[in-house]
């Protein structure tokens, strides 16, 4: 006879693995029990060698499909009495470790459960199984068991109760396990909050075939969904979230729809379908009947399938795709409670769609998009967080990285996993600042995360930087760019040097400028800044990010050398009043409010400008997506100049905008501009990277920041690159944008604090 006890450890709770474990031990005939721990999950067997060894064979080989196993330890065990395989209750000591799963969007069994009219469960808008449903936003603590679930107050119904205790049964086991007669109910409310008469999930679908727009409870929140053909409701929308620009996204009913808005991959197809389920960036047809207001002038739309049993009865009654944004007023956190939805959203929503089912862990949909056959995510939430990043090597501290301003997201640092959190948002709001402390608590609770360091950005001003201060841990400051190029490092498993490239909007610099188009020679405790773009002057500083004429200003003042010539030029592309115009020289001439900036970002924006595309920008980047957008292939591109008689070198652009004001002069399309300034900026990176491996002898590359979130652009310096023998790096676990600087920090943190 063979004793051992087995401790797996990875996703093993909360997706049918006891059940799994005690089916494998009735196949193979071993005794013993199986529990959940905070850890992960326990196994006590014995059997005849041959029967231990099959069934050992079996764990490793065939776990239910949302499992993950990350360690499989096994070791012999004193003897003990057992005459059957049992499934033991949970034990709550020890340190907690197990590794919660993301939410999994409904799965074919269960959807197909769902329109069966014989099945107990025919339109029953929780159906959930061992493999799908919520799992994040209704744990409230660890081992994963209904009374520490937002589940806790429904009392299965004897159906539900046999199949929850019934070993071969999918629904074994599954903590949100539920019917009509004794789980979660939903209704539709009006904006005072009264319950409407009628099928709540058609009484929706038919105010949204009425252009008006309801409010949807979801899995981490509230949805605010519209008829995405229809103008005047986009619109109506759009004003009333006060939204007036950014991208929606939108939710299709299959993969042959979203096939009829959007041209689709196989490996774009495989995305979309995944139990991950995000929203998935793909090139728009021309003939899409999507309305031109839900992405305006961008060459793509944000398609995602429904993923929760609600938004399958909602897309079957519809026979349009639906806009399905996050259910809050800009810059505040997306609404997960019923009451605050009626209280913020009842100016903007028509109807609620609502249930009683409390969301416990707030959850942003993801976005995600796919680059060379890989998935490059742009913001990492639902279906993602908060698995972990597996880094190489192992941190022999614990870290808390707070991220950065904008596109927030914090990483909780210990030993080779990175526990990098949902989407939190802009950190510019009392709200946004709950939101944070919130996601915090939870996840420290949820794997009993104590770090002994905080790392922060090294920006004055940043909500993040002022609370670094207030936690008592000793602090590291991390320039933002270093975390760029050190998250992509942590991201692809790289150790050691590398040519970082990080292109931005913004990032404090250590010399007091603003720099965003930067070259380093990085490692995980240090870089050195080799070379960068062309610094400008930002007349009016942040105003620019915005007001575009400013920062062409800022660009034409250096690049004809006075801003009285600089001016005259401006008023060719746009009208500038006399009282602004001397404002701007005013600035210009004494330095007033005027930082100089080496971002790559803001030259996207100023390239827009010129060639007319936009020149007042609603939102950051805005004006570098549209531009994008209308680019038309081309090898041709302007001139640069690559200065090395100093350190660091200089990457003048100034040439660049002189011959796009030629182009201007001669009436060149607008597209062609686009395509050479594309062109240009790419050939600007590989260039000066091929020329820092002639000084380095280093040969990797890796690209980060959010510039890069560039299709076009990423793909030119890929293959540029490669071309030249270099090896770039690009993201593929977390965001090139400020949403991935967390990770980064805390790599930094964890190797300087540590030596």
């Amino acid at each position: 006879m063979t004793y051992l006890s087995i401790k797996v450890r990875g996703i093993v709770q909360g997706v049918g693995f006891r059940p799994f474990v005690y089916r494998v031990a009735q196949e193979w005939g071993v005794k013993g029990t199986v529990s959940n721990t905070p850890a992960g999950v326990d196994i006590r067997v014995h059997g005849d060698n041959g029967q231990v060894r099959l069934f050992l064979d079996a764990l490793r080989d065939e776990a239910p499909p949302q499992a993950v196993i990350e360690e499989l330890r096994v070791s012999e065990t004193e003897p003990f009495e057992a005459d059957s395989f049992e499934i033991a209750p949970s034990g709550g000591d020890g340190e907690k470790s197990v590794l919660v799963s993301p939410d999994l969007a409904t799965c074919e069994d269960c959807v197909r459960e769902l329109f069966d009219e014989n099945d107990r469960r025919f339109r029953y808008p929780f159906i959930n199984c061992t493999n799908c449903g919520p799992r994040f936003t209704i744990i409230g603590d660890t081992p994963y068991d209904r009374p520490l679930t937002s589940m806790a107050g429904f009392t299965m119904c004897p159906d539900c109760e046999r199949e929850y205790n019934d070993p071969p049964d999918r629904r074994y086991h599954a903590q949100p396990n539920a019917c009509s007669a004794c789980g979660p109910t939903l209704w539709l409310a009006d904006r005072e909050g009264r319950r409407l008469e009628g099928d709540a999930i058609l009484e929706a679908a038919r105010l949204l075939g009425n252009g008006k727009i309801v409010a949807i409870k979801g899995l981490g929140g509230f949805h605010l969904a519209c008829d995405a053909t229809s103008d005047l409701a986009i619109g109506e929308l759009r004003a009333r979230k006060r939204r007036y620009a950014k991208p929606l996204a939108v939710m299709v009913g299959s993969i042959k729809q979203a096939k009829g808005y959007c041209e689709v991959s196989v490996d774009e197809e495989a995305l979309l379908a995944s139990t991950k389920s995000p929203i998935v960036l793909l090139p728009e047809k021309e003939d899409s009947p999507i309305s031109r207001r839900v992405a305006g002038r961008l060459g793509h739309q944000g398609l995602f399938l429904p993923y929760t049993p609600i938004h399958h009865l909602l897309m079957a009654e519809v026979d349009f795709p639906l806009v399905m944004t996050s259910g809050n007023v800009s810059s505040e956190p997306i609404v997960t409670g019923n009451r605050k939805a009626l209280r913020e959203l009842s100016g903007i929503a028509d109807g609620f769609l609502l249930h009683d089912r409390d969301i416990l862990v707030r959850y942003d949909d993801s976005v995600t998009r796919v680059f060379e056959g890989k998935e490059y995510p742009i913001r990492r939430s639902r279906g993602y967080a908060p698995y972990p990043i597996r880094l190489t090597p192992a941190s022999r501290i614990e870290v808390l990285a707070l991220g950065a301003e904008l596109k927030n997201t914090f990483c909780l640092l210990r030993g080779d996993q990175a526990f990098v959190s949902q989407h939190i948002g802009d950190m510019e709001t009392l709200e946004e600042l709950g939101h944070f402390n919130e996601a915090l608590a939870s996840m420290k609770r949820l794997f009993s995360l104590n770090p002994q360091v905080v790392s922060h950005d090294l920006h004055p001003d940043y909500l993040t930087t002022q609370m670094a201060l207030d936690v008592p841990l000793p602090a590291v400051g991390v320039q933002h760019h270093h975390a760029h190029i050190v998250s992509c490092m942590a991201d692809n498993r790289v150790e050691g040097e590398v040519i970082g490239v990080a292109w931005d909007g913004t990032g404090y610099g250590e010399d007091g400028t603003i720099w965003g188009g930067e070259f380093m020679l990085c490692d995980e405790k240090g870089y050195r800044r080799l070379a960068h773009l062309y610094p400008y002057p930002m007349p009016g500083s942040d105003a620019c990010i915005y007001k575009l004429h400013r920062m062409a200003m800022g660009v034409l003042s250096e690049t004809w050398d006075n801003p009285e010539s600089a001016l005259a030029r401006l008023r060719g592309l746009r009208d500038v009043g006399d009282e602004e115009g001397a404002v701007l020289i005013m600035q210009l001439e004494k330095g007033l409010n005027s930082p100089l900036t080496s971002s790559a970002g803001r030259l996207f924006d100023v390239a827009a400008f010129m060639a007319g595309i936009r020149s007042i920008a609603q939102y950051d980047g805005q004006a570098a997506c549209e531009l994008e957008a209308v680019a038309l292939g081309t090898r041709e591109h302007y001139e640069f100049i690559l200065d090395q008689s100093n350190e660091p070198w200089v990457i003048d652009t100034r040439p660049l905008f002189r011959e796009i004001m030629a182009d201007l002069e001669t009436g060149t399309d607008p597209g062609e501009i686009a395509g050479k300034f594309h062109r240009t900026m790419a050939l600007a990176v590989v260039e000066t990277c091929v020329e820092l491996n002639k000084e380095t002898g280093i040969g990797r590359v890796a690209l980060s920041g959010g510039v890069f979130q560039n299709k076009l652009l990423l793909s030119e310096v890929v293959q540029g690159l490669r071309t030249s023998g270099l090896e770039p790096l690009v993201h593929y676990r977390v965001p090139c944008n400020d949403g991935g600087i967390s990770l980064g920090q805390a790599v930094v943190a964890a190797n300087t604090y540590a030596s």
